[in-house]
């Protein structure tokens, strides 16, 4: 990690690169359960210049599976591919999805988050392709409780934790936002130009490290702290203006 202190990202950052970005905190603003976040309409327009403006070199890139965010942005991917469930779910544009199997264990998990918390109205259980994650934003003080039953799941099959911003998840192995990223990367139209991925949380810097790597980088999005990202912005609206400004 380096320096919290990072200059904005330059305007002539997008003219020869390949653009990777996040959902939650980056193009839309989080909110206390996941879906309750707001999809506005000029969001939809943006995307779509983008993907003029960079010749398909366009993709988001989340921890949700593809299957909620189709439900979010809809006909704006047209033409967009989209990485979902860290890095574990790739759909190149018109093409199918391609992921692994779901394990048993995942509905084993979901079974139990529900019983222990679905009473608490400030939690949600969130169900993902090939994860599932318990959300507490609304009641942090089952933070502990809510890490040390998602570790417990892990050890079963090999599955992965993935920790947010006020969340816990269970997840498949051997994937992240990094290694789905250079796999696009390496592809048209992305292939040959420079990568930068846009994210705002923890598990976003497994795609900064990787673009990095590949002569890219990461914007961060949000408040200053020790990160692999290369630029920041301080919020979605002023990140939002810059890629209307980009764009």
């Amino acid at each position: 990690m380096q320096s919290i202190h990072l200059p904005e990202p330059p305007s002539a950052l997008l003219d020869d690169a390949s653009l990777f970005l996040d959902f939650d905190g980056t193009l839309v603003e989080l909110a206390d359960r996941p879906d309750a976040v707001h999809v506005d309409a000029a969001l939809a327009t943006l995307l779509t210049r983008l993907r003029v403006r960079l010749e398909g070199r366009v993709a988001i890139v989340s921890g949700r599976s593809i299957a909620q965010i189709d439900g979010f942005l809809g006909a704006a991917l047209d033409g967009i591919a989209v990485v979902g469930s860290h890095g574990a779910e790739i759909r190149t544009a018109g093409d199918d999805v391609v992921r692994p199997e779901r394990p048993a264990t995942m509905l084993e998990a979901e079974r139990a988050f529900g019983e222990r918390f679905g009473g608490n109205r400030g939690v949600v259980i969130e169900v993902k392709s090939l994860g599932v994650a318990i959300h507490y934003r609304l009641a942090p003080e089952i933070e502990e409780e809510a890490m040390a039953l998602v570790a417990s799941f892990a050890a079963q099959d090999g599955l992965a934790v993935q920790h947010g911003k006020m969340m816990s998840e269970l997840r498949v192995a051997g994937h992240d936002k990094g290694t789905a990223i250079m796999a696009l990367a390496e592809t048209a139209p992305f292939a040959g130009h420079m990568p930068v991925f846009a994210g705002d949380d923890l598990t976003d810097e497994t795609g900064f490290v990787a673009c990095a790597h590949a002569g890219g980088g990461g914007i961060l999005i949000g408040a200053a702290r020790a990160t692999a990202g290369t630029w920041r912005v301080a919020d979605v609206p002023q990140f939002r203006n810059w890629l209307e400004q980009a764009a």
